[in-house]
């Protein structure tokens, strides 16, 4: 197995831990210290503190007229002070809460130093719950008295209820008065009755969640010879310790959780904690019923969607080492774990890793900083790993595993194509004959289906029949999406929303308005037409209304309660669903346009991940894709079932045009109230644009989107060679350039989204 002893980054991470050493001070001196603070400056500012304070310190300064909470980055250098210790404004609060550990530092330090954001943006990223920085109040529990009386005092009187609770609290731990009043199956002043009796005595204590005790032996998965040879060369790399990045790659199906739950086992039973990142909400609920099985106790989760008393929970028990395995979102990287000893990344290929908000950075390549930092192994798992990592293994920085077979002797999926110009949908439809024919049949069965549409709503424009006239967001240049059920057109860029409008706004035409396309609510509406005896459900992010439905839903499907699934990306990848045996894919094309240099590898991974949901079990699966095209390269792959032909030559295209992972790209967006004043933002920074071998700025140019959220865009991209540090050149270039208050400049290492 391959180990990368460095990260492939511009930028070289500092371990030696120097700029981290405690000056030493006598007893009582004024100290001071470097406070880091989630602000978009350009570095930690001094404050008077304590002498013994820690560093990493979680602190409460003051800014001006504000307080607001950092952490202590270092003590100041003798001489480095602007402004005498004694004139210093002091540190006024010590939060009691663990310091961030050194490799946190470092890793707030790297992130800031590659991606060009102010390291105290990066901060606020760890220290994203103030809510956990204060204890939670503590709380009021019951339990037996020490001193538990022979015979209370009148005019107590024993009855069932009372005699049960006594019974069942000899065995039940401390809990509030309510939960055991739960428990035992009584009322809550039976316990009150008890308590005034003394029977009962009442203690105070933190209030917490009870760590979960994860057992790394509970259950572990009858594995493939495939999973099994895999999961002990991941085993081995994970009891040896130090810096690794190895690669999981299988096949839809084939089993890659259960070998990783097994590298998770082995950091358990080493005592380190595990963080898995998932790029999706919507793959949790299955994944967590299968990692509660597998080691009888739930993990920390850490994403949007959790209550504030669950993400302040969490917060602190990552910072304080009792969540032994987080899972969640990219954000999850970012806590402050003290002990982390494995990260895995699953379906590390996905788009959704990268933030393109605030500090733009890819979670996945961070996830490889991160364990490079704190001397880990890394897993990255994928059926369709992305180039770069593949090339990463190729240039032997990562290791590899490979699972080749599905678990279970079930098959890959049968794949062909539906030629839309010989095979069309009836007019006003989206779904062609021969599709429909499979789709009956397959019912017929008792088997499910999975129609796949990239496109959420029911229509992605709505135009006047009358005058052409397009309805698009008043906030930026995009289009409005119908969603019919929702009785609204909405901006999926900035969020705006509106009725449908009875009349065309541009030319006064009544009932004029036509929806253009379809989206899945459309596709919904053409199978209750075609198949209505079906059984449906529409999988969208915009018809759920959180995670429990979200679960609710995956199982309706998993217990063959729905006969049609109606789906964008959120049913792609990651479920396991026995009795769905045919996968439709509506609109095969869709993704393909555009100047994104990515399209064609993410059309492949894309449709590659839904096609591996049919079939997963003893029955059969197929494919069908619906295109106008299936000549083109990627709907060839994806016939053909040659993967590596089709990265081959996608390699080869990328490397002639020095294109990553082969070169290195920097988006460089300018954003300004009014077009004349981006046009000059951006035109002043061509002027200044640095010159150097391997070196090239093209632009400015309009982004496809070139007005969002009411401020008008415009886009310039650094493109090198490989061997050019994009960084240090970008930031000399922009610190160069004096720009009015009201421009914005962003920059993006290594963009994803080109829009």
């Amino acid at each position: 197995m391959g180990e990368a002893k460095t990260t492939d980054t511009d930028a070289a991470p500092d371990t030696d831990g120097a700029d981290h050493k405690q000056a030493v001070k006598a007893p009582g001196d004024p100290a001071v210290w470097r406070v880091l603070l989630p602000v978009p400056l350009a570095g930690p500012l001094d404050y008077a503190g304590p002498p013994d304070l820690q560093i990493g310190a979680v602190v409460e300064v003051p800014l001006g007229s504000r307080r607001v909470v950092g952490a202590v980055w270092g003590p100041a250098e003798p001489g480095d002070a602007a402004v005498p210790a004694a004139r210093l404004k002091a540190i006024e609060r010590v939060f009691e809460v663990p310091a961030l550990p050194d490799t946190t530092r470092r890793f707030v330090d790297w992130m800031a130093g590659y991606t060009l954001a102010p390291p105290g943006q990066v901060l606020q990223m760890a220290l994203s719950c103030p809510a956990a920085l204060v204890a939670e109040e503590p709380e009021a529990v019951v339990a037996l008295a020490a001193d538990l009386p022979a015979e209370p005092a009148p005019p107590f009187k024993w009855t069932a209820p009372r005699r049960r609770v006594v019974e069942q609290a000899r065995e039940l731990p401390a809990m509030p008065a309510a939960e055991l009043a739960r428990q035992v199956g009584c009322g809550v002043p039976v316990i009150r009755g008890l308590i005034e009796a003394g029977v009962l005595a009442t203690h105070w204590r933190p209030r917490a969640a009870v760590p979960p005790r994860y057992r790394p032996g509970h259950a572990p998965a009858d594995l493939s010879a495939d999973q099994a040879a895999a999961a002990s060369r991941l085993c081995d790399t994970v009891a040896a310790g130090g810096y690794s990045v190895t690669l999981i790659d299988g096949v839809t199906g084939s089993g890659k959780t259960e070998v990783y739950f097994e590298a998770i086992a082995t950091a358990l039973a080493g005592g380190r904690q595990v963080l898995v990142l998932l790029p999706e909400i919507a793959l949790t609920a299955q994944w967590l019923e299968r990692f509660e099985a597998r080691f009888g106790a739930a993990p920390t989760q850490w994403h949007s969607r959790l209550t504030p008393l669950a993400r302040r929970r969490a917060w602190r028990a990552a910072a304080e080492g009792t969540a032994k395995v987080v899972v969640g979102a990219r954000s999850a990287l970012m806590l402050p774990y003290p002990d982390l000893g494995l990260i895995v990344v699953d379906e590390e290929h996905e788009p959704a890793f990268k933030q393109e908000d605030g500090v733009h950075y890819h979670a996945r390549d961070m996830a490889v900083t991160r364990a490079f930092l704190g001397e880990i192994p890394a897993v990255l798992c994928s059926a369709t790993p992305s180039l770069e990592t593949l090339v990463n293994v190729e240039r032997g920085r990562y290791g590899q595993v490979v699972l080749p077979r599905r678990f279970g002797g079930a098959v890959l999926p049968e794949v062909a194509a539906i030629d839309l110009r010989a095979d069309p949908p009836e007019r006003g439809n989206f779904l062609s004959p021969p599709l429909l024919a499979e789709a009956a049949a397959t019912l017929a069965r008792g088997e499910q289906v999975l129609l796949f549409l990239n496109r959420r709503g029911y229509a992605p424009l709505t135009l006047c029949r009358s005058c052409g006239h397009r309805l698009r967001c008043p906030n930026c240049e995009a289009w409005l999406v119908d969603h019919r059920l929702g009785r609204r057109l909405v901006c999926h860029h900035c969020g705006y929303t509106r009725s449908v409008p009875p009349a065309c706004p541009e030319c006064g035409a009544v009932d004029s308005l036509t929806p253009i396309g379809p989206g899945v609510e459309r596709i919904a509406e053409e199978v209750a037409a075609v198949l209505p005896e079906a059984r449906t459900l529409l999988l969208t992010s915009d018809h759920l209304r959180g995670t429990a439905d979200l679960a609710d839903k995956m199982r309706r499907i998993r217990d063959g309660e729905v006969d049609v699934v109606i789906g964008t990306q959120l049913i792609a990848k990651g479920h396991h669903f026995p009795g769905l045996t045919l996968v439709g894919v509506v609109d095969a094309d869709l993704g393909l346009a555009g100047g994104d240099p990515r399209a064609a590898e993410r059309t492949y991974q894309l449709l590659s991940q839904v096609a591996g949901r049919a079939g997963r079990a003893d029955r059969p699966g197929r494919v069908r894709l619906q295109t106008y095209d299936p000549d083109q390269p990627v709907l060839a792959a994806l016939l053909s079932g040659d993967r590596d032909a089709f990265l081959e030559v996608e390699a080869a295209e990328r490397a002639a045009r020095h294109l990553p992972p082969f070169g290195r790209l920097a988006a460089i967006v300018v954003s300004a109230p009014t077009a004349a004043a981006a046009d000059d933002a951006a035109q002043a920074l061509a002027r200044a644009a640095p010159r150097a071998p391997g070196l090239e700025i093209l632009g400015p140019a309009d982004p496809p989107l070139a007005v969002l959220q009411r401020r008008h865009r415009r886009r310039l991209l650094a493109k090198a060679r490989r061997e050019v540090r994009l960084q240090p050149i970008l930031k000399d270039w922009l610190g160069r350039v004096r720009l009015p208050g009201s421009v914005r400049v962003t920059v993006d290492i290594d963009p994803y989204s080109f829009m």
